[in-house]
């Protein structure tokens, strides 16, 4: 009955095919209106992981501690001044950088927004309040001082100002030797008060922008930010290189595949239109849902692509098979498309199983994605079996009409590609054990590797562009921002500042006024000095805990030294007994002090402590999260009675990837498990044979495993991004297998010999496959032009998948069908299909 209506389907789109393409304007005109209400906030991140222990950790902290700076509506803005060929450090630099930042008060929105405390310090203002013998001079008192001093004098001012002991050191290169006369750079810091009423708490754009115009007028010295409008250009920059050169190479990989595995002007053209049509049809349909399309802006439009291009080559293929010479196009077209339908829409519902396998993710954004590819993936099955055929039988009668002959030869028909795709069926009638065996290791071997993947929360780009990737002839040379080498130069040669310093936090929890407690504190502080992660410089408090403060509450204080001292026993300055006296003491004399660091209830109980740690943010995230951990296993190194909990932002993040990571996996098991029960049922229903749907899972079995262990070969490490799209390789992997093993039960029916219709599946159905595989793989490999290491993996993690799901199926499948054939009742599978019409063309 189900068979029947969809043939009846089929009939009307074939037969009516001007009243289908209307309608599906009609309809293709509905999505695109809803693609104006598309939300775009939910962008791919984890930040809406919040089950994750340092994530709540840090949660409890925010709620139970004080800000230890209260300094939540101050930010800081760097100005950076280089000069390459001279000294940034010489007289007329540092009168110059004064006149900057009088140029920069001129303005309104940075006057008006600066810190009461004088916001701007600098180089320049240090050796010019001193030259000025004055620390309150006006910055015009600073450069007259400065222009009436000779060159001794200067140099002395200078050498007296960088001493090891000066603050102005953080404003300096990290290889400038204190007190030396030259620099390559120097920066000034910005400090100005947000409005804490709007939330926000980076620096106001208006003033932001001033800073970017003044520096962006100056030439020699070289002056740059790294803030929003810097950014902003960057994007601008990057969105041209990409158009530019990525996007045309993309284009033209696929225009040059589709070109030679079609060859016929007219299927690239209705093929194209129906890629367009369903990525338009996806979008528009999260726009009138009120989907966030988020992550699905950035993957779902290649996905979807891939998919449309495969479900036009396996359309536009079996209608090259079904015509015969003297056959006209409306018959052989309803033939293709009932013998693709089916396996078209088990593709489309088996490929969203893997997508929607994604809903029980932690990450809210990955979740949305899932549900929008999914959407994209049923909008190209409707729009493949109705508004292509329509336009290619429009097109291909009104070109037969004028005289032009539209009969063209599938690609697995050609005499080179016929015999290469054969081979695997040869291989299958003498060594399919072998075969299967060779598999089964190979995808086992490569599973195991998945403990061994290196895991980084973010690939971060640490080089310029390619020199070659410049040279490149007219606007296809990629353009460099100077955001970037900016950046790349501040990474390497500053480590300190205001702007690039944070805290990071360990909460300890148990029972914290047990003997001993403290002393561990001061191991964790001493741990964290010796892993490097808290920074250690003049001026800068590398870490604040219990123990630093009651150390600098004692010097002040010397009735709570007394109280500290009698809690010494052994004399090394460190209380060991008695806590809950020394912390009640710490209160008395140093509630808000305390407070930063101690925990109490409002019943007097101590619940916590915290430390709080200087991390230099020029450590990648993942160098922080260990060190940080590092501390708090030191800590809880003992007899069980103190956790200790790395609760800062690395640590958090470094924890959503394992929670990503960690639903990776049971995303791959869900899915595979679902497909798997899915094909079984379906295939007992539709061909008369269970096993004939756990045959075509196992495959995708092994092309997780092979993906999983060619990441491992190939350095492809495991980051949030990879960790999703390992997710995808469910639905792009049992796109092929699906296509050839309903081909292979449908020649059973025609050839009833099993080898025969093995051939007649890998050599009709394998060209398709390679036709899409290629086409898709070239979309994904321009993406390793693109100098971001984060897109080049996401290229090359796809294009991974796309080929090793395509060698399975053509290489291990048949082996699988060939041996499940000696033992299944392959005459009822036979009996089941239905006899498709041989191809009367030439070979």
């Amino acid at each position: 009955m189900v068979r029947d209506a969809l043939d009846r389907c089929i009939d009307a789109i074939t037969t009516h095919n001007r009243i289908v393409i209307v309608v599906l304007l009609l309809l293709t005109a509905g999505a695109v209106a809803g693609i104006g209400n598309i939300d775009t906030s939910n962008q791919a991140s984890s930040s809406d992981v919040g089950e994750t222990t340092p994530a709540q950790k840090a949660d409890y902290i925010a709620e139970n501690y004080g800000d230890p700076d209260d300094e939540s509506n101050v930010s800081v803005a760097p100005v950076y001044v280089r000069h390459e060929d001279g000294n940034a450090l010489s007289k007329a630099a540092l009168i110059d950088s004064l006149e900057y930042q009088q140029t920069v008060l001129d303005n309104d929105s940075v006057s008006a927004s600066l810190a009461d405390d004088g916001g701007v310090t600098g180089v320049a203002n240090i050796v010019g309040a001193r030259a000025a013998e004055d620390p309150n001079a006006t910055r015009a008192e600073q450069i007259a001082a400065l222009e009436s001093t000779d060159d001794d004098e200067y140099a002395a001012l200078l050498s007296e100002s960088l001493t090891p002991e000066s603050g102005a050191l953080s404003l300096l290169p990290q290889r400038y030797d204190p007190g030396s006369t030259t620099a390559e750079s120097h920066r000034m810091i910005f400090r100005f008060e947000t409005d804490g009423a709007d939330g926000s708490s980076g620096v106001p754009s208006d003033a932001q922008r001033a800073l970017y115009e003044a520096a962006d007028d100056r030439d020699e010295p070289n002056y740059f930010t790294l803030g929003e409008h810097a950014v902003a250009d960057l994007n601008q920059r990057m969105a041209s290189n990409t158009t530019t050169l990525i996007l045309p190479v993309a284009l033209a990989l696929i225009l040059g595949i589709l070109a030679f595995t079609y060859r016929d002007l007219v299927d690239v053209v209705v093929g194209m239109i129906g890629v367009v049509v369903s990525i338009l049809w996806m979008f528009g349909i999260l726009g009138w849902l009120g989907i966030s399309a988020g992550v699905t802006m950035i993957i779902g439009p290649v996905l979807i692509a891939g998919l449309s291009i495969d479900f036009g080559f396996h359309v536009f293929m079996r209608y090259r098979e079904q015509r015969g010479n003297d056959e006209g196009i409306r018959p052989p077209m309803t033939r293709s498309l009932r013998s693709v339908a089916v396996a078209l829409a088990l593709v489309t519902v088996t490929t969203s199983i893997g997508f929607l396998s994604n809903v029980v993710n932690p990450v809210t954004s990955i979740r949305d994605m899932a549900i929008g590819i999914t959407l994209g993936v049923f909008s190209a099955l409707v729009i493949f079996v109705t508004l292509v055929p329509a336009l290619k039988i429009s097109i291909d009668g009104l070109l037969e009409r004028v005289g032009v002959d539209r009969h063209k030869q599938p690609l697995g028909y050609g005499s080179y590609l016929g015999r290469v795709l054969g081979g695997s069926v040869t291989l299958a009638k003498r060594a399919a054990p072998v075969v299967i065996v060779v598999a089964l290791v190979a995808g086992t071997a490569g599973a195991v590797a998945w403990p061994a993947l290196e895991q980084e929360s973010f690939q971060q780009r640490t080089e310029s562009v390619a020199d070659w990737k410049t040279e490149l002839p007219g606007p296809m040379a990629w353009e460099e921002s100077e955001f970037v080498e900016n950046q790349l130069y501040v990474t390497d040669q500053y480590r300190s500042s205001d702007d690039s310093v944070g805290r990071s936090a360990v909460l300890i929890e148990g029972d914290v006024t047990a003997d001993g407690t403290l002393q561990r504190v001061a191991e964790g502080g001493d741990t964290a000095r010796e892993t490097g992660v808290a920074f250690d410089q003049q001026g800068v408090e590398s870490v604040r805990s219990p123990l630093s403060v009651i150390e600098a509450t004692a010097a002040e204080n010397d009735s709570f030294a007394a109280t500290v001292d009698s809690a010494d026993a052994d004399g090394d300055g460190v209380p060991d007994r008695n806590l809950e006296s020394v912390y009640d003491h710490l209160f008395e004399v140093a509630p808000a002090e305390a407070g930063q660091v101690i925990e109490r209830t409002d019943d007097g109980e101590y619940r916590s402590l915290r430390i709080l740690v200087t991390v230099d943010r020029g450590d990648t995230y993942d160098e922080r999260a260990d060190d940080m951990q590092a501390v708090a296993a030191t800590i809880e190194d003992g007899d069980g009675d103190l956790t200790a909990t790395a609760a800062g932002p690395a640590a958090v993040t470094q924890a959503e990837l394992g929670e990503v990571t960690d639903g990776i996996l049971y995303v791959l098991v869900l899915a595979l498990g679902v497909i798997a029960v899915a094909l079984i049922g379906i295939y007992r229903l539709s061909e008369g044979s269970a096993t004939l749907g756990a045959v075509t899972v196992v495959p995708i079995a092994l092309v997780a495993g092979l993906v999983i262990g060619s990441m491992s070969l190939l350095e492809v490490p495991l980051t949030l991004l990879t960790a999703l799209l390992m997710s995808l390789v469910i639905g792009l992997g049992i796109d092929y297998n699906i296509h050839l093993s309903d081909r292979f039960a449908q020649e059973l029916g025609r050839h009833g010999g099993v080898y025969d219709a093995l051939e007649a599946a890998v050599v009709g159905t394998g060209g398709a496959l390679l036709g899409s595989t290629l086409t898709s793989s070239a979309a994904f490999l321009a993406l390793l032009l693109h100098p971001h290491p984060q897109l080049q993996s996401l290229g090359l993690l796809v294009v991974l998948a796309l080929v090793t799901s395509f060698l399975v199926s053509v290489l291990v499948l048949p082996s699988m069908l060939a041996l499940w054939a000696r033992y299944a009742d392959v005459t009822r599978v036979a009996a089941g299909a239905e006899p498709s019409a041989a191809r009367t063309g030439d070979d």
